[in-house]
């Protein structure tokens, strides 16, 4: 799989499938072409765009999700199978029945992935960095003392400044960062429905109006990545989301991150955290496949 993020953000385009590759047109003439096998997520983030059925349904076969954005670039909805995995139930079944304790350490390790990642994003981007480390250590099963928020409020304002307010309704760098978490929510969906796991049955989040609360559990420890290219992008003088800034955060699921297995894309280290935790609730382990906390290569 190439994993390729493929956005249409031009009004009143049409996409559709024809044999093995996604077509755009415009006014009924075919502007470009793309190998279905290429893609990872489509990200659909224009008004007046028509869509086939027959392209929708293979999309889902292959497990891609397409991802619909509304205003300030924020995913509404994702088109996803029914029966995504051959092993499915089981997987759903074994994930319903995990105990809370259980939850509480994987979902502590998801926690201490994220705080070492916003240090390490903060050292990249020259920013102070002490006391994130001690912060991942401080992290109990279940996180009780919200270390995770702890960590948020020293974090945002040594990466944006003391007057940056994270808000997703917000403009400039806040705009950047919900486009670059809806094209890293779609890969974390797929890689998701790649394990056979359920998306509405999460580890911590528990928004009963959210049908993504696994797959917003299993960003958060990547989150960070995103905030560094924004960081790099406005430091660059990028202060909206434009054609430039999309394209460089949708090229963050093929950026190389240092792992156990050696240097693999983002897209492929979602996938090996989803399935260690499917692994982990079939009784096989508890410990969860993450990216090593370092600088990511490929920018």
């Amino acid at each position: 799989m190439v994993g390729r993020v493929l956005e249409i953000a031009t009004d009143g385009r049409h996409i559709a499938r024809d044999r093995g590759f996604l077509t755009v047109s415009e006014d009924r003439r075919e502007i470009g072409r793309v190998p279905l096998d290429d893609l990872v997520a489509v990200v659909a983030n224009a008004h007046g765009l028509t869509y086939s059925n027959n392209l929708l349904l293979e999309l889902a076969r292959r497990g891609v999700p397409t991802v619909l954005c509304g205003p300030s670039h924020r995913p509404e909805a994702i088109v996803w199978p029914v029966d995504g995995h051959h092993v499915q139930s089981g997987r759903m079944g074994d994930q319903v029945a995990a105990p809370a304790p259980l939850k509480k350490r994987l979902w502590r390790q998801l926690v201490e992935a994220k705080i070492l990642a916003q240090g390490a994003t903060l050292a990249a981007c020259g920013a102070e960095a002490g006391g994130f480390r001690l912060l991942a250590r401080k992290v109990r099963p279940g996180d009780p003392d919200n270390v995770e928020a702890e960590a948020a409020r020293r974090y945002w304002p040594l990466l944006f400044g003391r007057d940056f307010r994270r808000d997703a309704d917000g403009g400039g760098p806040n705009g950047m960062l919900n486009y670059g978490y809806a094209v890293l929510r779609a890969a974390t969906a797929r890689a998701t429905m790649a394990a056979g796991l359920h998306p509405s049955f999460g580890l911590k989040h528990s928004n009963r109006g959210n049908a993504m609360l696994l797959v917003d559990d299993l960003m958060e420890p990547f989150r960070p990545l995103v905030d560094r290219e924004v960081h790099r992008l406005r430091e660059a003088g990028e202060t909206e989301v434009t054609p430039e800034t999309k394209a460089a955060l949708a090229r963050l699921t093929v950026a190389d991150l240092p792992a156990e297995e050696g240097l693999s894309p983002m897209f492929l280290c979602l996938e090996r955290l989803a399935f260690s935790l499917a692994r982990a609730f079939a009784g096989d382990g508890e410990r969860l496949s993450l990216p090593r906390p370092t600088l990511p290569l490929g920018f």
